[in-house]
């Protein structure tokens, strides 16, 4: 488990506590499809590298609306109760003896996975893919919808004064846009198409454009998303369907919008038509990269983009990316706020109501808890 908390193998809550927390801290438990209960929360002792953080804001995440939903999100299963969430920020309560950057009042945003620090790709850096990961409400980690968490200290930043504590919860998403874009290689001469314009479609935008990509394409099946996300800066908007059997059609169409050739893609979505898409509109010696994971399982038609040396590429998560994002967000390069559509307070009702908020599509793109 992570550090928010700890279970006991009979009632799902965990049994270490804290002196004056155990009865006071509140968590959102998934306790089966489409069920969730605000139940008490005991957390760790805080140790010697540790915070305790109270919750000020915290989003869901297409993950956490995949884990309501089915009790799974890809490999990931629920297999016993869980508290969800993992887009979070709040003010620091407590610090531990050998936390030096943080004090009591600090706001901070939380990076929500801890890796083991001792494995060779955490040695090389790309941690985010460390076998070992507890991450915030990834089962069997506990997440962060929750009245606070003990958090390790090197995993929370603090906030610049002109960044709310929902910017800081926003730096979660962005950190996937901003880790697409680095592992694309944009850059101010890199024309960029978005397969997608729901949330991380969007982030992917907001990065996209702060790395000064010279034009940005995005393409979707629904007006409202694409009309965001040409408020957000898209450069042209394609409206596409569901159909693969009009792939070369829209194919030529994100073309023409973009009007010279398409250098990256990125597939914000994940099913085999956008990815199919995606394929078959990027130029040669171009870059695929595979952000949404909307299908366990895709099958693609990749002869023709071999013969083109399109490379394609995957993300998981993100590495050292809450530096840039809050700088991003301090600079004024991006503004998350706009994608930030609902606002929920913390109780039984509001919780089950966001949920279905978020799950529910239509004109919802964050959903975000106010606690």
């Amino acid at each position: 488990m992570g550090k928010g908390g700890k279970p006991d193998g009979g009632d799902g809550f965990g049994d270490a506590s804290r002196d004056g927390v155990e009865q006071e801290n509140m968590a959102a438990w998934l306790l089966g499809v489409n069920t969730l209960k605000i139940q008490p929360f005991k957390l760790p002792n805080l140790g010697p590298c540790d915070v305790l953080v109270r919750l000020k804001a915290v989003g869901i995440c297409g993950s956490d609306v995949h884990h309501f939903k089915n009790m799974r999100c890809a490999d990931f299963v629920v297999k016993e109760p869980m508290v969800i969430g993992h887009e979070c920020a709040g003010i620091v309560e407590e610090v531990g003896s050998e936390v030096k950057h943080l004090v009591p009042g600090d706001r901070v945003a939380v990076e929500p996975g801890i890796n083991c620090k001792r494995c060779e790709l955490c040695k090389r850096g790309r941690y985010n893919l460390c076998s070992e990961m507890k991450f915030f409400g990834s089962p069997p980690t506990h997440g962060c919808l929750a009245n606070q968490v003990v958090h390790p200290g090197d995993l929370c930043f603090k906030l610049p004064d002109n960044v709310s504590l929902e910017e800081g919860a926003m730096c979660e998403p962005l950190s996937v846009g901003v880790h697409a874009c680095r592992r694309a290689n944009v850059c101010p001469e890199t024309n960029v198409l978005v397969m997608g314009a729901g949330p991380i479609g969007l982030v992917t935008l907001l990065a996209a454009r702060a790395f000064e990509a010279s034009r940005i394409v995005v393409a979707d099946v629904n007006d409202h998303r694409l009309s965001v996300a040409k408020a957000l800066g898209a450069h042209e908007i394609v409206k596409v369907s569901t159909n693969i059997e009009e792939v070369a059609e829209e194919v030529a169409k994100i073309k023409e919008a973009m009007g010279t050739r398409v250098d990256v893609s990125f597939d914000c979505a994940g099913f085999n038509k956008t990815m199919a898409t995606a394929l078959s509109a990027t130029g040669s010696g171009g870059k695929v990269c595979l952000v949404g994971m909307g299908q366990r399982e895709l099958t693609l038609p990749l002869t023709s983009a071999t013969a083109r040396e399109v490379d394609v590429i995957g993300i998981f998560r993100y590495k050292n990316t809450w530096p840039l994002c809050l700088e991003l967000l301090r600079s004024g390069k991006v503004d998350v706020k706009p994608l930030i559509t609902h606002r929920f307070g913390f109780s039984q009702k509001e919780v089950e109501k966001a949920f279905e908020t978020s799950a529910g599509g239509a004109n919802a793109i964050k959903v975000m808890f106010n606690l």
